[in-house]
């Protein structure tokens, strides 16, 4: 594997968009059931543009992202299946 190829694998993936609370929570337990080690990328900042937790998200911010390893993109993709068919 060349360096870029290298690098490439190691850029994470965003399996997961949402400025839900809730929502963001049901896929944060789906993933940690499936043990899926993953990040949610500006979670935090939330807190920090006033009230974004109470609002829902921020949108000076963005919606909170988690992100996985880019071998863990299908088995994530998997275990997040259930949020992202219609009437889930």
């Amino acid at each position: 594997m060349t360096h870029a190829e290298d690098d490439a694998h190691a850029e994470p993936v965003t399996v997961f968009e949402s400025g839900d609370p809730a929502a963001i929570a049901v896929a944060q337990s789906l993933l940690e059931e499936a043990e899926i080690e993953f990040f949610a990328r500006g979670e935090g900042i939330q807190d920090l543009f006033g009230a974004g937790r109470l609002c829902g998200f921020n949108p000076v911010v963005g919606p909170v992202q988690l992100q996985v390893a880019a071998e863990d993109a299908d088995e994530a993709h998997a275990a997040l299946k259930e949020l992202s068919e219609p009437g889930a």
